[in-house]
């Protein structure tokens, strides 16, 4: 057994972080001495290293907990998952290398930047965590994404869009039309084959959000066509009350 201070020195996690791991459930201590100091054992020592491996992949805490705790979780698999996003990371820092080294060499300094900016597709994952974070759905949006390249993912993601579009195409039909319903009987056969069991529940709370939130209903029109995120949830709605 480790006191906290043995288990800092050795990983180089502060004792600080090691409390805060302890009180959010993430890392609890195999043991406390009479005193009250925590002490850590070789299983802990391990959960530790899988926590650290994440962290480096850039999880939220919250997200860790949740992998970890699932009753599907295999510490092997996801030592493989972790080996497979690193090599990942390593060819996507190759890439970004050679970029700068060519335009090094063609002397060029100006640039666009758009293609490295990632902040809306961060904010999205945000908002999905906020309002996911507890739910199975989530929990099983998270370990398929684990086992997803990043080429597969993208793939996905344009997959939405064309079965946004083809809802929206259809808005000079009455929503609940049986064309229109079948448009969104396929959106969520999508939802489930890609990202999770897509449940009416879910379904309608997706559809919901589509309108609520003004930047996502903003972008579904841009692609979609003027009105389209709104018919798309009257659609679901109607779809869901069956």
């Amino acid at each position: 057994m480790k006191t906290v201070k043995e288990v800092s020195e050795l990983t180089g996690v502060s004792i600080r972080t090691l409390h805060h791991y302890d009180q959010i459930g993430l890392l609890k201590p195999s043991g406390v001495t009479e005193a009250g100091y925590r002490l850590y054992d070789d299983k802990a020592l391990e959960r530790l290293h899988t926590i650290l491996l994440f962290r480096e992949l850039e999880f939220p805490l919250k997200e860790i907990r949740q992998i970890m705790e699932s009753p599907a979780f295999d510490p092997t698999k996801a030592l493989e998952q972790q080996i497979e996003l690193l090599e990942k990371q390593y060819r996507h820092i190759g890439r970004l290398i050679a970029l700068a080294s060519e335009i090094q060499r063609r002397g060029k300094t100006a640039m666009g930047f758009e293609a490295f900016d990632k902040s809306e597709i961060e904010q999205y994952k945000q908002e999905a965590r906020e309002r996911w974070g507890n739910h199975e759905a989530y929990q099983e949006y998270v370990h398929r994404q684990l086992r997803k390249t990043p080429e597969q993912s993208e793939q996905e993601g344009r997959d939405v869009m064309i079965y946004m579009k083809n809802l929206g195409d259809l808005r000079h039909l009455p929503p609940e039309s049986a064309e229109v319903q079948q448009k969104v009987k396929e959106l969520q056969q999508m939802f489930t084959r890609n990202f999770y069991t897509c449940t009416n529940e879910i379904l309608s709370c997706l559809g919901e959000m589509y309108v609520d939130n003004t930047r996502f209903q903003r972008n579904i029109d841009q692609e979609c066509g003027e009105g389209a995120a709104e018919f798309i949830r009257d659609a679901i709605r109607i779809y869901c009350k069956q």
